[in-house]
């Protein structure tokens, strides 16, 4: 069941009343530190509470993060999650603004942050990280948007204090539509990836087209 005011801590209510549209969501995200689950803890899959609770966040987190904020603003909490050849899959947060789709994201590779809303599909949304999901491994093979709430029912993934690892098997569980690619265009992109990183000093690629769909990143090195 959805939240409502007096379930959330003070922090809590903090964090959601600064936090009433996207873009201030991945603002907020932004300036996390990206967690990226340094032993001994191990892997961790924490709620919104888990979240502003140890301030820092990786793809999931931030996901369900930005879906229990909004829907606290009326927005649906819908997630898109890849699915990738080598595995290493990524989720984001999606909305629909005047028609539109756009997307919240966090990510080590600055191209699978967010969207603006100026996509017309979800698919022409799940299109645009095609390219940017290249490295040396990536290549995005399908994927889906689902509402998390109606895939989790009564579970606690929003203000758990142990982690919510249900929200993950739901997404790998669910179906996803094939994106197809050109194993000549990929292979090229790769090409392009190592050699880049190769020569600025192992930095992040930027050097992507349609840049201005892109919402802010946060600072890092790339």
């Amino acid at each position: 069941m959805r939240p409502d005011g007096k379930d959330f801590t003070a922090a809590e209510r903090r964090v959601i009343a600064r936090c009433r549209s996207p873009r201030q969501v991945q603002r907020y995200l932004n300036g996390l530190p990206y967690n990226t689950e340094p032993p001994p803890g191990g892997a961790t899959l924490r709620s919104f509470r888990g979240v502003v609770s140890h301030r820092t966040a990786h793809c999931l987190e931030a996901a369900l993060a930005a879906a229990v904020m909004l829907e606290q603003h009326g927005y649906p909490p819908l997630l898109l999650s890849f699915e990738s050849i080598d595995e290493l899959d990524h989720v984001l947060f999606v909305y629909r603004l005047r028609g539109r789709w756009g997307s919240i994201g966090r990510s080590r590779d600055p191209g699978l942050h967010g969207r603006k809303p100026v996509f017309r599909t979800p698919r022409d949304l799940a299109l645009s990280y095609v390219e940017p999901y290249i490295d040396y491994s990536g290549r995005v093979t399908g994927y889906t948007v689902v509402n998390i709430a109606d895939l989790l029912g009564d579970y606690d993934w929003r203000l758990s204090a142990h982690n919510v690892w249900k929200a993950e098997r739901v997404l790998l569980d669910a179906p996803h539509r094939e994106i197809r690619s050109s194993d000549r265009r990929i292979d090229a992109l790769r090409r392009k990836y190592a050699a880049y990183r190769k020569a600025h000093d192992d930095k992040k690629p930027l050097y992507y087209r349609d840049r201005d769909k892109w919402t802010e990143l946060p600072r890092g090195h790339w």
